[in-house]
């Protein structure tokens, strides 16, 4: 097989293909055997009419036509391969000779990634969170904490933000009661947000004793309806944090004293803050990066775009045991909303790959084949194969020149990244090596303050 690569308008180019007459010679022999295995003559068992016979009876354009159909292709993808065509969108394909008989020719016309040009990318500045842990944050997760260990009191006053509330709760639509909103002795902490926002709104000043009618829009984002509510308030609870001293060290966690307990927190937090920072990094930059590509993307980059994030999704769903429509119920999204949220984020990673690539271009960066064995090592090592295996199964499906290219994007981010300057919420410069989440190997017995 031959091909050759021409550079059309409008981001499309046409890939030329030749298959030598000898070289479809076997596809053609294996339609013919397809075709025999549908075709009934008398005389012949199905699948043994010879192919002269078949050839006599329906003209040599059926089976080479059948052939054409199922080979195609897969030659065009070793186009695809062998010209290192980055395409987004399925090919327009015109069979441009060898119908009846000689070698067999054909045009695949396909819309590449296109190329953009970015400036201002040295020097960017990344607003990151502070990889420090405050006082304040240590407060936070030791209420956390008590609130964990709190006790209900009953108190006989009005309910405010934080009570706890025993209350019976009847919601109908139409006098019919709705599924999950009618319950008795139900217990509901005052400005949880659960449900809707009204009954917050409505049990707040509420007494033991009262009742409270109001109407409110069916939560469900698929129904246009307004739920009748009708709840009666039995008790009302405040919760009584214990102090923060060595008993409640002792109760909550693995430590002694509150001051163990303080400091092996703080540990945590820094951790925690070290990690996000070090995401925000990355996220930040890439938000950055979208922002300088200002070319319009064609419909079908966003949708290829869409496709790869829905095929990373359901691959992370699947390890997971989920599947999307569980996914959306879980998350409380209509088809429709994910379509629209996948959507928004393939237009922002569709500008990122293009300025990442840019880049990369204007700066010189690749990666060279030590590199690119290294990473296969690491693949290899995941999969339990052998190097040399590995590579030529990547080779096979045409995948190797799609991850020295992941790889050469990586190269041109972290490139980016150094040349960034990095500073925290207040503007103060960050200490680069914070923005690696320090490793450790010790072993954290489990306690409740991790929990919010």
């Amino acid at each position: 097989m031959n091909s050759t690569l021409e550079t059309l308008e409008d981001n499309l180019v046409k890939l030329s293909v030749t298959i030598d007459e000898a070289e479809f010679e076997p596809e053609l022999d294996a339609a013919y055997k397809r075709i025999a295995k549908e075709v009934r003559l008398p005389g012949f068992r199905p699948g043994k009419v010879p192919r002269k016979l078949l050839e006599k009876q329906l003209g040599p354009g059926v089976a080479r036509e059948e052939a054409m159909r199922a080979v195609l292709p897969d030659y065009y993808s070793k186009a695809v391969v062998d010209n290192d065509v980055d395409v987004i969108a399925a090919p327009e394909i015109e069979i441009t000779g060898g119908q009846d008989s000689g070698d067999v020719t054909f045009d695949a016309v396909v819309e590449v990634r296109p190329t953009v040009t970015v400036t201002n990318y040295e020097g960017l500045r990344i607003e990151v969170s502070s990889p420090h842990p405050t006082d304040a944050d240590l407060e936070e997760r030791i209420d956390s904490i008590r609130r964990q260990h709190a006790e209900l009191e009953t108190v006989d006053r009005a309910a405010g933000e934080g009570d706890h509330v025993t209350i019976d709760i009847a919601g109908t639509v139409d006098g019919e009661p709705v599924p999950g909103l009618t319950a008795e002795d139900y217990d509901y902490v005052v400005g949880s947000g659960a449900v809707v926002a009204e009954i917050d709104e409505n049990l707040t000043g509420a007494s033991a004793g009262d009742s409270v009618e109001f109407s409110a829009d069916h939560p469900a984002e698929d129904q246009d309806t307004t739920i009748d509510f009708v709840i009666a308030v039995k008790e009302v609870q405040e919760q009584v944090l214990p102090e923060a001293d060595d008993e409640l060290a002792k109760e909550a966690s693995e430590f002694d004293t509150m001051d163990e307990l303080r400091d092996d927190l703080m540990t945590r937090l820094a951790e925690v803050k070290r990690s996000q920072a070090a995401n925000d990094v990355d996220t930040k930059t890439s938000d950055a990066l979208a922002e300088l590509v200002t070319d319009d993307l064609s419909e079908a980059l966003i949708e290829d775009e869409m496709e790869n994030r829905a095929q990373e999704l359901a691959m992370r769903m699947q390890a997971q045991g989920l599947q999307l429509e569980q996914y959306l119920q879980i998350t409380g999204t209509s088809p429709e909303m994910f379509r629209e949220q996948l959507r928004e984020q393939a237009q922002t990673s569709a500008r990122v790959d293009l300025a990442l690539r840019a880049i990369a271009d204007a700066e010189g960066i690749e990666v060279d084949d030590d590199e690119l064995d290294h990473e296969l090592m690491h693949l290899a090592t995941q999969l339990d194969q052998p190097l040399a295996d590995v590579k030529t199964q990547l080779e096979a499906n045409g995948r190797l020149n799609a991850i020295r290219s992941d790889m050469r994007l990586r190269s041109a981010l972290q490139w980016v990244i150094e040349k960034a300057d990095i500073v925290d919420e207040d503007g103060n410069p960050v200490d680069r090596e914070l923005l690696t989440p320090p490793e450790h190997d010790h072993d954290h017995a489990d306690h409740e303050s991790e929990e919010e």
